[in-house]
């Protein structure tokens, strides 16, 4: 076996049209990224790939680590499902890359329109995952409600002051990264509840220094970890007891309305290095019909339809 049939015989596209669907999808999770408070996992819920996604990243397993320690190249392509992750990180990337600026302008130009479009996302998104539930049952009720108000209280917090110590930047990583894959909560807004968002971002605009470089390479360690243990939970999870992880899920999802909410009050705000972050913050009622409200309304009506127009599609490729 060759790198080029190892690569061929693991899960993922097979085609030129898959890999750009697959791509595009990348794009989907990294731009919902960005926003804060709104998850990758919930556009990897949305497009159909969830498993796929959890599964890809068990795949970096003890065998691959073997594998690439010996120097079996080919053994360590075979193992995890590169072909399947790294289309997928492309336009993960991507986004993030190209779209960070857009998006971040938009939201400080026209914060009621970006979040009107992802408010109707996300109201879409919770039917479409809720439909996976199966059986609604007392118990997956209860974890429902259970996961919306965890959820709801979550997003509502307030940062608070942490050490700046290696060991606590591997324990933050490692529970950020676990919420990037958690449909309806933020990586990044946990990172920022933690008081590490400012001091993480902060090490990436000079990683060469030596204090910046252990900071980085900590918090590289921390995520790998992180997700690698999460991963194999979720997946234990979703096997064992579908309905109710599924059920929790979309509580998350649900809960995390609060924060997406397009009206808000600024309660606490702070600057950092030129940019300015909400700390705190009180949903409020819309003002009176106008020309605004129309067009946000319009918006949430796009996003809803979007994300039922993009469950159809995908339904219909696994088919």
């Amino acid at each position: 076996m060759n790198l080029i049939q190892a690569w061929n015989n693991g899960p993922g596209p097979n085609s030129i049209r898959e890999y750009l669907i697959l791509m595009l999808k990348g794009l989907c999770m990294g731009v919902a990224d960005i926003i804060p408070g709104v998850s990758g996992g919930t556009m990897a819920f949305i497009t159909g790939i969830y498993d796929q996604l959890i599964d890809s990243i068990r795949s970096f397993n003890g065998t691959f680590i073997k594998k690439l320690v010996t120097f079996d190249l080919i053994g360590a392509v075979a193992v995890p499902h590169l072909k399947f992750i790294i289309p997928l990180l492309f336009g993960i990337v991507l986004a993030m890359v190209s779209m960070a600026r857009i998006i971040h302008s938009l939201l400080g130009s026209h914060p009621v329109q970006v979040w009107s479009l992802f408010f109707g996302l996300i109201a879409s998104s919770i039917l479409v995952v809720g439909r996976r539930v199966g059986k609604f049952s007392f118990k997956n009720i209860l974890s429902g409600a259970l996961g919306a108000i965890f959820s709801f209280v979550l997003v509502g917090l307030i940062p608070v002051t942490t050490p700046d110590t290696l060991w606590f930047v591997f324990i933050c990583a490692s529970i950020s990264i676990c919420a990037m894959i958690l449909p309806g909560i933020s990586g990044a807004f946990i990172l920022l509840l933690l008081g590490k968002y400012e001091y993480i971002t902060g090490a990436l605009r000079n990683p060469a220094s030596p204090e910046n470089t252990a900071i980085l390479i900590a918090f590289v360690c921390g995520c790998a970890c992180g997700i690698s243990l999460f991963s194999r939970v979720l997946h234990y999870f979703l096997e064992k007891h579908h309905g109710i992880t599924i059920s929790i899920l979309t509580g998350f999802m649900a809960g995390a309305m609060r924060k997406i909410w397009p009206w808000k009050e600024v309660l606490d705000s702070v600057v950092i290095r030129g940019k300015t972050y909400v700390l705190s913050e009180a949903n409020i009622l819309p003002p009176a019909y106008n020309e605004e409200f129309a067009t946000a309304v319009g918006l949430m009506v796009v996003g809803f339809a979007f994300v039922i127009i993009l469950e159809w599609i995908s339904s219909a490729q696994r088919s």
